[in-house]
């Protein structure tokens, strides 16, 4: 168990990350079982983006979004678990500008990955309920623009909250219970008030998840409402079909960020914390290629055209 560490300054140089505290031998095989998972993670999401890139059957807006979500996840993991899998061999320091810089990447992945599924989800609705126009709207320069829009909108907020975070003083513990730098353990270690900070981290947390969120429900809602009014049943189940890997990547990514992220003050340092953002930041970008290929035949010939040649 890491032995905590106290000093008297305001200015602390280096944090030490708990990480998954469990026995020498267990350490080295969570250290092999994170390796596979972020190489097989790397190895999905860029067999979907070349795949994408390649394939000019799949130039279409959903395919050009599910790109840039799969390049996200990519780098998702890669701020992760390299330093999970440092932490696992013993190596559990990590300096503060590294804390911060990891800190700030972190949450704007996240924040770009809430908008960027309500576009997708947009595209969808789009696609389904006026679909005589699609082509019109969803054009490939307006698609780009909305990718881009929402990973610039995602780094702006993050940034914001950063910015708060950055301001805090740390003077006490710089053990951090967790295996990242994300907002909540370091808001345990502030020595200084930090009612406000908490208040803007919610504000923002609840303006990045919820509107994203309540939009992916009124689309889905229209959705709905359009594919019951399909008169027959195989209809129903084609554009049904179209939307069952996006709803099902949005249910595991929300439940497990809103729980994390959308409390209005800093959360105890509970292990279980550390097990969801595992769920989210790990294994999320790892389910999400098999889910979309599973559930998309167009991405599956594509993937089995570009093997076999």
């Amino acid at each position: 168990m890491v032995q905590l560490e106290k000093t008297h300054v305001n200015n602390i140089s280096e944090f030490m990350l708990v990480g998954f505290p469990t026995s020498q031998k267990l350490q080295f095989i969570l250290f092999a079982v994170f390796l596979i998972i972020y190489l097989l993670t790397i190895l999905e999401n860029v067999i979907i983006i070349v795949t994408i890139k390649l394939d000019y059957k799949l130039h279409k807006p959903m395919y050009y979004l599910l790109s840039s979500l799969s390049f996200l996840e990519v780098w998702y993991v890669s701020v992760t678990i390299p330093n999970l899998l440092a932490n696992f061999l013993n190596k559990k320091t990590i300096s503060f500008v590294a804390c911060m810089t990891q800190l700030y990447i972190f949450i704007s992945l996240a924040c770009t990955e809430c908008i960027l599924l309500a576009v997708m989800a947009l595209d969808r609705y789009v696609a389904i309920c006026i679909p005589l126009r699609y082509t019109t709207l969803m054009s490939n320069i307006f698609c780009l623009q909305m990718a881009v829009g929402s990973w610039c909108t995602g780094f702006s907020i993050a940034m914001i909250k950063a910015i708060f975070i950055f301001r805090m003083t740390f003077c006490g513990s710089n053990v951090i219970n967790h295996f990242l730098c994300d907002i909540s353990p370091l808001l345990n270690l502030s020595c200084t008030d930090i009612s406000f900070t908490e208040l803007v981290d919610f504000i923002l947390a609840m303006i990045v998840i919820m509107i994203p969120l309540v939009m992916i429900i009124i689309t889905y809602f229209c959705i709905l409402w359009t594919v019951l009014r399909i008169p027959n049943n195989q209809g129903r189940q084609k554009a049904l079909s179209t939307c069952a890997s996006h709803l099902t990547v949005v249910i595991i990514f929300y439940t497990t960020t809103l729980f994390i992220y959308a409390r209005p003050k800093k959360a105890n340092p509970f292990d279980r914390n550390k097990t969801i953002t595992i769920f989210y930041s790990v294994v999320t970008p790892l389910l999400n290629p098999i889910i979309y290929c599973l559930r998309n035949r167009e991405v599956q010939n594509s993937v089995k055209r570009l093997f076999c040649k």
